[in-house]
């Protein structure tokens, strides 16, 4: 019988075995000590995604468009002043007569009082400003989060080929230390081609890591607006309750959708008193100024009017009635809409807390048990390097370790993105709540340019003009 603790074969395989992993671990640690300095912050890349949307830039021009609609009804409570100009050539066949005239004229009208039809459309369209910024808050969301998501699952794809290039290695020293046994004549070719085989499936599952990799860097570059470089661990941005029902509680208040529902509930309210005020009459100013030209007898008369008109409906054939059943209708609806946001808000919370629990638990789990499997691990390889456990042993040993270590690996990672999920859900996943390094989008800053309606010949409508000419620039 060999003396096993002296027998080259093992001593060798032994080593082989310690010089891997010992590796592994230093390549490791260097790549993160290397990387330290010059890494992305998540906190970066989520401002790049932030300056970089695209989506964003086309929902912001959205929102100026629904700030337009309110300067457009602002302007309709005011007098409304046009020119009419006209020349005129006449003849008749019959008597031979020609004559040459031109007119200009000016006319104002303006409605004095229209039982509050006007100022309802006035305040229809800024609550629909409003809703339309709530519906911006909830677009940067989503793409704050798929940020969060790209980053982390580079991180995940990265340290998962890192992971099975190391397994790689390993198995290429465990092949070449079976083959050595062999050599010797302590294990048959079974053992041999054992691990032929497991570093054969390493390699696939390496193939398929680089390409989960490149599948992510691709997202991560779609997400953030450029290439992933060396990023760093996941910084906690922002804070998150201890409780449920505190998460609940910020989400029934500051979740954009729920803003957005409570604000529709508003706008078919005033849609409802809107239909009221239709049916009653409006009174209306009507003033005009002309001026005409007998061309051919050189002679000029003058003349103006002004006038008074009231108007209001009798019978529309019930189109008015229908219009008002058919507001309150649409209001009641909203009202069900804002009972069905809110639960499905706290539904959402709920889960997305307990995904934030089970991810924690499972990450805890997961070192546990990688510390565990690496203990087992090494107790097999040195028990084969004494021949009481074969190299099948060690093998699949291996793969548990690995894929504790892959398991652990990716418990961390959900657990990030389980609590920027719970971020998002309680409507805190925006720049202002991070504290992103990037300036923040004013959304009232356009509405206050043109709150007041301004006319295009106007100092503000030239400074409008300016805005629009840089915005199609940018």
């Amino acid at each position: 019988m060999n003396d096993h603790g002296t027998n080259p074969a093992r001593r060798g395989f032994a080593g082989r075995l310690k010089t891997a992993l010992t590796g592994a671990a230093c390549a490791a640690a260097l790549l993160a000590s290397a990387g330290a300095a010059a890494a992305e912050t998540l906190g970066e890349a989520l401002a790049d995604a932030y300056r970089n949307s695209g989506l964003l830039e086309q929902n912001r021009l959205v929102l100026k468009a629904a700030d337009e609609d309110a300067a457009q009804a602002l302007a309709s409570l005011r007098p409304v002043l046009a020119w009419t100009t006209s020349a005129t050539h006449q003849w008749s066949d019959t008597t031979g007569v020609t004559s040459n005239s031109a007119s200009a004229g000016l006319s104002l009208s303006y409605t004095l009082f229209d039982f509050g039809v006007g100022k309802l459309s006035v305040d229809i369209a800024k609550e629909s400003v409003l809703v339309t910024r709530q519906q911006l808050l909830a677009i940067e969301q989503q793409i704050l989060l798929r940020a969060v998501s790209a980053y982390m699952e580079v991180r995940r794809a990265l340290e998962t080929v890192q992971l099975r290039r190391a397994n790689v290695r390993l198995l290429g020293q465990e092949l070449q230390a079976a083959q050595d046994r062999f050599d010797v004549g302590e294990v048959t070719r079974t053992d041999v081609s054992q691990a032929e085989a497991a570093l054969a499936a390493a390699r696939s599952g390496l193939t398929s890591a680089e390409g989960a990799l490149i599948q992510a860097q691709l997202e991560y570059e779609a997400a953030v607006g450029h290439k992933p470089g060396n990023l760093a661990p996941a910084a906690r941005l922002g804070s998150v309750p201890s409780t449920v029902a505190d998460a609940v509680n910020i989400a029934v208040q500051n979740h954009p959708s729920m803003n957005v529902a409570r604000r529709q509930v508003t706008l078919a309210e005033l849609a409802v008193a809107q239909a009221d005020a239709a049916i009653k009459p409006s009174l209306d100013l009507n003033v005009g100024y002309s001026l005409n030209r007998d061309l051919d007898a050189s002679s000029n008369a003058r003349g103006g009017s002004v006038g008074l008109s009231m108007s209001g409906p009798i019978y529309s054939g019930g189109a008015v009635a229908s219009a008002r059943r058919q507001a309150v209708l649409n209001r009641d609806a909203q009202l069900a809409n804002l009972h069905v946001v809110t639960s499905d808000v706290r539904l959402s919370v709920g889960n997305a807390f307990s995904a934030v629990q089970i991810a924690r638990a499972a990450s805890a789990s997961g070192a546990e048990q990688v510390r565990a499997a690496e203990v087992a691990f090494e107790g097999v390889r040195e028990e084969a390097s004494l021949g009481s456990r074969t190299t099948l042993d060690v093998l699949t040993q291996e793969q548990d370790l690995l894929d504790a270590r892959v398991s652990y690996l990716s418990s961390q990672v959900d657990e990030v993105l389980a609590r920027y999920s719970l971020l998002s859900t309680m409507g805190l996943l925006t720049a202002q709540s991070l504290g992103l390094a990037v300036e923040i989008y004013d959304p009232a800053a356009y509405y206050n340019m043109v709150k007041d309606a301004p006319a295009g010949i106007s100092a503000q409508g030239r400074k409008l003009d300016t805005v629009l000419r840089a915005i199609g620039k940018e």
